[in-house]
């Protein structure tokens, strides 16, 4: 049995529920290493990551490095001395760290590798319809997450996931196979495979405004599963034209109903029965459940529409 000295990598609230089975599993626990603090707000006052605030409050030594080659890094690398880093969204690590500790390196993916390598594999997966997903712990490399696979577990993708939902499923499933992989490498028993050849890969990329933009000229279907792929965070977003003007709307939930018409893609109307606004595309009607208009709060549509006399000339673009 090996003698276990643990290095955490991570900064968002995923990487937290990790930690705290980590912890709470009594595994040794070195020391964190998370992102600096960060402006936030409208005051721009400095905000700790969730790992950092995890971290603090229960006793752990946390490292904000700017630059994890840096000769002061290195040291606090030497100080702690891990045998075993591991690694769960952070940013990509230099040889001189991940080829540190005896014991390796390891990351937790958001996906089943190799597909939906990248910086956004949950929302991805959602995006592109999948109706599976998962998670994989495997050896960092030079490649980003391109290493050999240490374990991997799947789930299914619930029609009405978003991401929070499914993020929150995966951040157990991870925690579980993290530990397993760690008791695994505690053991001697790890077997890691290199990750398969596929030729048809699908990618993870960051999400940016570019992305994020509803395309109404695609079918109801993966118009919504775009949406619930980016809800709550980022928020998958549209241009609504008012009359002359042209607003910005974010869309947090929406479903679809297939229909034959003749109606112009983008055209919208009130459903009083339902209480959404409809949106024409090519094979329905996007009924729009929830949205958020610019300086105003997340709405459920029917409790917007109380306040607003929506109007069969306003378009979605």
């Amino acid at each position: 049995m090996r003698t276990l000295r643990i290095l955490f990598m991570g900064t968002p609230e995923f990487a937290v529920g990790i930690l705290d089975r980590l912890q709470t599993s009594s595994f040794n626990i070195v020391g964190v290493v998370t992102a600096p603090d960060k402006p936030a707000g409208r005051g721009k006052q400095l905000k700790s990551s969730a790992v950092k605030t995890y971290a603090l409050h229960h006793d752990l030594e946390v490292l904000q490095p700017t630059n994890l080659k840096s000769e002061d890094f290195q040291d606090d690398l030497k100080r702690l001395d891990p045998n075993l880093i591991v690694v769960v969204a952070f940013r990509m690590l230099p040889k001189a760290v991940w080829d540190f500790p005896d014991y390796g390196t390891f990351n937790l993916h958001a996906s089943l590798l190799p597909q939906y390598r990248g910086a956004a594999p949950i929302n991805w997966a959602i995006i592109n319809g999948e109706k599976k997903t998962g998670v994989t712990t495997f050896f960092i490399d030079e490649e980003i997450d391109t290493g050999k696979i240490i374990d991997s577990k799947s789930i299914s993708i619930a029609e009405k996931d978003n991401v929070e939902t499914l993020h929150d499923k995966l951040m157990t499933l991870g925690a579980d196979v993290v530990i397993e992989t760690v008791k695994a490498i505690e053991q001697a028993k790890v077997e890691p495979q290199a990750q398969a050849n596929i030729s048809e890969l699908k990618a993870a990329p960051k999400l940016t405004k570019e992305n994020t933009k509803i395309d109404w000229k695609q079918s109801g279907n993966a118009i919504v599963d775009f949406i619930r792929g980016l809800s709550p965070f980022p928020v998958a977003w549209t241009e609504l034209t008012i009359e002359d003007e042209i607003k910005k709307i974010k869309v947090y939930k929406a479903s679809f109903e297939i229909s034959d018409h003749q109606k112009e893609i983008g055209s919208t109307g009130l459903n009083t029965e339902i209480k959404t606004i409809d949106v024409a595309v090519k094979n329905g009607y996007v009924h729009l459940e929830e949205l958020q208009f610019p300086g105003k709060k997340k709405m459920e549509v029917k409790a917007l529409l109380n306040g607003m006399e929506w109007k069969s000339d306003y378009r979605f673009c």
